[in-house]
């Protein structure tokens, strides 16, 4: 039995042991009529009412900005309106400091924000230019009018999703693989695909090795508990997090739910990760050749561009950072690829399966900064 399919068997027979009406009340209170998961998922995916002016038009950018990928659906993000300009600016009290001490991924997901935002400004009328990040702690979009330049990634903003399931194995296509391969590119970012089995095995060598060690961090564990989201109540209450059945996961007490991520062993965890590696079609490092905070969101970009693209083929696709978070296995895994001096920030896996139930965002009045 796989490491998730034991944790389902031992979460079933501790809400069993729990009695009949302890668990008759938690499910009462998890599927009742007025905690409605799937229309407070839908409710951002939603445009904005039509409407010529200013305002209504820039409050949509940023809800497509709040789809983009994010660690742990923290949403560290906020967003300052000025007349003809966005401000994207880091929420650092949502930040991950366990798995990211250096706010790279931070960085990285403020970039995949941004590449949503520039994609929803030319899809509404507007030329953006981008002022990174270079000497004040803000990514700076001005804003001016153009023509209207729709395309297929903005479409699939709504439907992007980081698919945390195990995938069926299906190759893609290798006209797809190469379109991936040459997207367009930000200054010193490299897409790095890898499809054969001996590469992946490889990357499964480090994922294993890099979920050992966070899993034997304490910390690690405890700011994930923080993040993560037992049941549909606490998921609506809080907007954000990761919420148990996005990942496949059946829903349980808080509790209950601490009690087991606090107490589950490294290696089936491990295992469990390496099995998604290798039930993939393939996965792609994402490299950069500095890492200044420029160098984070620029990568973001290419990663969020990457993602809608596989989004509008049914391709889908999911972070397994492990091996780029733990830095002892990060230098080895850019050794083993051969990336000379480009620095794998991002690891993404990506194949076939069936949709996962959508993470909740919070709504746009939550992100905004007061004028």
């Amino acid at each position: 039995m796989s490491a998730i399919g034991s944790r389902r068997q031992t979460i079933l027979r501790l809400l069993a042991v729990g009695g009949v009406g302890a668990v008759g009340g938690f499910a009462l209170r998890d599927y009742a009529p007025w905690t409605n998961y799937d229309a407070e998922a839908d409710r951002p995916r939603q445009p904005f009412p039509s409407d010529p002016a200013t305002r209504p038009r820039m409050m949509g950018l940023i809800r497509s900005a709040t789809l983009a990928a994010n660690g742990h659906n923290a949403q560290p993000w906020r967003f300052a309106l000025s007349p003809n300009s966005i401000a994207i600016h880091p929420d650092y009290s949502r930040r991950l400091p366990a798995v990211d001490p250096a706010d790279r991924e931070l960085w990285i997901t403020l970039g995949c924000a941004l590449e949503n935002l520039l994609i929803a400004a030319r899809a509404m009328g507007y030329a953006p230019e981008v002022t990174y990040p270079e000497n004040r702690d803000l990514i700076h979009i001005h804003l001016a009018a153009d023509t209207p330049q729709r395309d297929s990634l903005f479409d699939a903003i709504p439907s992007r999703q980081s698919t945390r399931s195990e995938y069926d194995g299906r190759l893609i296509a290798r006209n797809q693989l190469d379109s991936l391969q040459n997207l367009s590119r930000e200054p010193g970012v490299g897409v790095h695909p890898i499809v054969e089995r001996s590469g992946l095995a490889t990357l499964a060598d480090y994922v294993h090795e890099s979920t050992l060690r966070q899993y034997a961090d304490e910390a690690f564990r405890q700011e994930l508990i923080h993040w993560l989201r037992f049941n549909k109540k606490e998921a609506v209450a809080s907007v954000d997090g990761l919420y148990a059945a996005c990942t496949g996961n059946p829903t349980v007490p808080r509790w209950l739910g601490q009690w087991f991520v606090a107490g589950a062993k490294p290696p089936d965890l491990a295992e469990a990760g390496v099995k998604k590696l290798r039930s993939s079609a393939g996965a792609v490092v994402i490299t950069s050749l500095a890492e200044t905070r420029a160098d984070w969101v620029r990568t973001g970009q290419v990663y969020e561009r990457m993602a809608l693209r596989m989004t509008f083929w049914n391709i889908k696709s999911a972070f397994l950072n492990q091996a780029v978070e733990v830095e002892s296995v990060r230098g080895k895994l850019q050794s083993a690829l051969g990336l000379g001096a480009a620095r794998p920030l991002v690891l993404v896996r990506f194949g076939y399966s069936n949709s996962m139930l959508r993470s909740l965002r919070r709504p746009v009045e939550q992100v905004l900064m007061p004028t």
